[in-house]
């Protein structure tokens, strides 16, 4: 890194922002500019000085850290943002790369771990979790599938697009419809959908669904 980024620290916790002000302040090209508890404190400083980097914890006495993320990318799109979370790191994937931030990364993770993420973020790359980059897909057309599915959630999205109801569905797979709708959800958020139809769509669109019409 040959120019010097500037860095705020975005955390309700005074000590565990200032830990991360310290390690970040070990690295070469790292600048920290401030230290802020709260997201209208982030916003208010960013529009003064227009940071590089936020490392922004995802949970915020005033706004959850992905309306902040938000607000952020809105307004200045090229600021690195990283979320900074205590919570599991999975969960948090698909919504928040959507915004899009650079990187997600637990507090948990040692300091080698965070470094070594900083580091790749400023040079436009990121790192994953290798429990989480194996269960990934690469997005490269509508069908494509961004978390695998489960052979139980396969069979039921075969139900479903054969026009079988839930409570068939459940019928068939020895379950509860409370059961089958909850699988169902999982189901929406691995194919990244919000309903059914859309979900049907981009089934039918997807490696499973071709396997199925070859072995018929």
């Amino acid at each position: 890194m040959n120019a010097t980024i500037e860095v705020i620290v975005v955390d309700d916790h005074p000590l565990i922002a200032q830990a991360t002000k310290q390690l970040l302040q070990g690295l070469e090209g790292i600048e920290v500019i401030g230290v802020v508890h709260s997201g209208q404190a982030c916003l208010d400083m960013i529009e003064h000085s227009k940071p590089g980097l936020v490392m922004l914890d995802y949970q915020l006495p005033d706004m959850p850290g992905s309306e902040v993320a938000k607000r952020v990318k809105a307004q200045y799109p090229d600021t690195h943002i990283v979320i900074f979370t205590g919570k599991e790191v999975e969960e948090f994937y698909n919504k928040l790369l959507d915004i899009p931030v650079s990187g997600i990364i637990s507090k948990e993770s040692g300091e080698h771990t965070i470094k070594s993420m900083v580091s790749a973020i400023l040079d436009n790359h990121t790192v994953i979790p290798l429990s989480l980059f194996t269960r990934l897909r690469l997005i490269s057309g509508e069908g494509a599938l961004e978390e695998e599915l489960t052979p139980e959630e396969i069979k039921i999205m075969n139900l479903i697009v054969s026009g079988y109801t839930h409570e068939q569905v459940a019928e068939i797979i020895h379950a509860s419809k409370r059961s089958v709708d909850n699988y169902l959800k999982k189901i929406y958020k691995k194919l990244g959908v919000p309903s059914k139809v859309k979900a049907i769509e981009k089934y039918i669109q997807s490696p499973y669904y071709e396997e199925i019409r070859k072995e018929d």
